[in-house]
Order: C-alpha cells, then sequence, then structure tokens
C-alpha cells in the first residue's frame, strides 16, 4: 500500500443513500392540496451522505459505499462530496440514474416525502465489495471502526450486512431512514456491537405499541434485544440506553424550526464525534441534542 493510500483511508464507513435532496419548503402552514410560496433547494442528501457530510465538519475522513448514477447528476453529486471532504472512490456505479428524495416542508416540519433509490436497491450487494476485496477490509482483515448502516437499505441487504465477515468486528451504528422503514433493520437488532438510532415513533413500529418517551421506547428496544439505542423525541427529551446499564436523557434546547430533513443525521455525526473525543454517555448525549437543534434553527455545527 503507497503513501498516498494510506493517507486516503477513511476513519469511519457510511453505507447507504447517496443522493438529490429537492426540498420544497413554505414559512406557512400548509392544508392538503395547498399551492404556497416558498423556497425549492437542490442538495447533496441521502442518509449515508448526510451523515458523511455532518462527519467531516467534525474533522473526520468517512467513506461512503453506496450507488450513484453515471448521469450529469452523479457527477455533479460526487464532486460536491469530495469538496466536502467525503471519500468517494469506493463508489458502486452501474449506469442507473441518480437517486433523489423530494420533500415538502412547512412552518411545522415535514408534511410528505418521496425516496427514489432505486439505483441503490437495485445494485444489491455490489456496495459491499470494498469490504469484501481488501481495498477496505476483508474476511480475514475485517473493518474494526465505525460503520454507519442507513435504513435505506433493502431488507436483503441489511440481512447481509448483519452476516458480513467483513463487518463482523465493527462498531455498527444503524439508523432508519424513515418510519416506514423501522422494520427492514430487524436483522440487525441483535448486533452486538450495534447501536441504533431512532426516533420515538420509529421505536413503536419495532415495539409494536405506543411508547409514552424516549426513555421507555429505550427499555423497550433493550427488551427486544438491542444492545444499545438512542432515542430521540421531536423537541422532548431524548433517551441514551445500554444493556446492562442505567438510561440517560437530555433535554434538547428549544429553537425555532427553520428546516427538519436533515437533523437526524447532524445529531448521530456530532454524537460520533464526541465518542471519537471519549467524551462519556452524558456529554455525547448532550453534544448531539445541541448539534440537532443548530441545524433545526438553520446552523450547522462546528
Amino acid at each position: 500500500m503507497t503513501d498516498s493510500q494510506l493517507n486516503r483511508q477513511p476513519d469511519l464507513l457510511c453505507i447507504g443513500a447517496m443522493l438529490w435532496d429537492v426540498i420544497g419548503r413554505s414559512s406557512r402552514v400548509m392544508a392538503h392540496g395547498n399551492d404556497m410560496p416558498g423556497r425549492i433547494a437542490h442538495i447533496p442528501g441521502g442518509v449515508a451522505l448526510n451523515v458523511a457530510l455532518a462527519v467531516a465538519r467534525w474533522g473526520l475522513r468517512p467513506a461512503i459505499l453506496s450507488a450513484v448514477g453515471r448521469d450529469s447528476e452523479g457527477e455533479a453529486l460526487i464532486a460536491a462530496a469530495r469538496n466536502n471532504g467525503v471519500l468517494t472512490e469506493h463508489l458502486c456505479r452501474e449506469g442507473g440514474p441518480t437517486d433523489v428524495y423530494m420533500a415538502i416542508e412547512d412552518a411545522n416540519g415535514l408534511i410528505a416525502a418521496i425516496a427514489d433509490a432505486h439505483s441503490l436497491e437495485d445494485a444489491g450487494d455490489m456496495i459491499l465489495g470494498p469490504i469484501r476485496d481488501g481495498r477496505l477490509a476483508s474476511a480475514e482483515r475485517p473493518w474494526r471502526g465505525v460503520a454507519v448502516i442507513d435504513g435505506n437499505l433493502t431488507t436483503e441487504q441489511l440481512t447481509r450486512i448483519a452476516t458480513e465477515p467483513g463487518l463482523v468486528s465493527a462498531d455498527l451504528r444503524i439508523v432508519p431512514a424513515s418510519p416506514g422503514k423501522a422494520e427492514r433493520l430487524a436483522p440487525l437488532i441483535g448486533a452486538a456491537q450495534g447501536c441504533f438510532y431512532l426516533n420515538r415513533y420509529e421505536a413503536e413500529i419495532l415495539a409494536g405499541r405506543e411508547l409514552g418517551d424516549a426513555a421507555q421506547a429505550a427499555q423497550a428496544m433493550l427488551d427486544r434485544g438491542m444492545h444499545r439505542v438512542i432515542v430521540t423525541d421531536g423537541g422532548n427529551q431524548v433517551a441514551d440506553g445500554l444493556a446492562g446499564d442505567a438510561i440517560i436523557r437530555a433535554t434538547p434546547p428549544c429553537v425555532a424550526i427553520a428546516r427538519v430533513t436533515g437533523a437526524g443525521d447532524s445529531f448521530l455525526a456530532a454524537h460520533l464525534a464526541a465518542e471519537r473525543d471519549r467524551a462519556d454517555r452524558e456529554t455525547a448525549l448532550h453534544r448531539a441534542t445541541e448539534a440537532a437543534a443548530a441545524h433545526v434553527s438553520g446552523k450547522d455545527m462546528p
């Protein structure tokens, strides 16, 4: 391995969606069928890429494993990621169109969204090639750092990741793409080194019942077999549950809503950066809530 290759070794892996976010936002409250003035943004997105971009701002060097089309939008997306500190040389590029996420937000937050992740889904486990063939890891030399797993992956892809030899020693950080995809994560629930990042509604889907708050949701997920889980609940208390240890809580700062999409990814990135700096669970949780609140208010940390 050359010096230049050593210098390109990532600090962590982000495995999942890399796409364009098309976000329309009105400052007014919208009802079904409304046609309102507002702004439409076209920005790099996808859970895996959002996390990669956010951790890069915290000084980490992430590599992304995803599928990106060989079209002009794909080239522009890769350039944007590279320019912001994300290693993109391990992408799968089989020729389909670059994926897109489209959302509508109003003064109260997200109204509705559609994720077109067909390129990622069609790529199957080809995106895992770099952790099988030795470029990043292999069965003989498994990845031993953090690997963020995105719920945009299909159930089949997630099932393979759960038993992937190249990830057997990884610190898995698992995040749903949306409440509707939370059940896809079931194959990873028993991961010995897995940490799930859920909101309370996603935890309710996995529990099959209503849960009163983040702490109750965290306990329900531990009872389900998760090793560790961090549950958010909008502007309410968040909770960190660890098997065999106490559940800890933190209260997010109260801020005005300027945007919603990407808040969970900012939370995860700040939490990872804090733990990289050897912060304890309580400190890491507080830093993450502050970063998510800053994102919602229209700012970014650090």
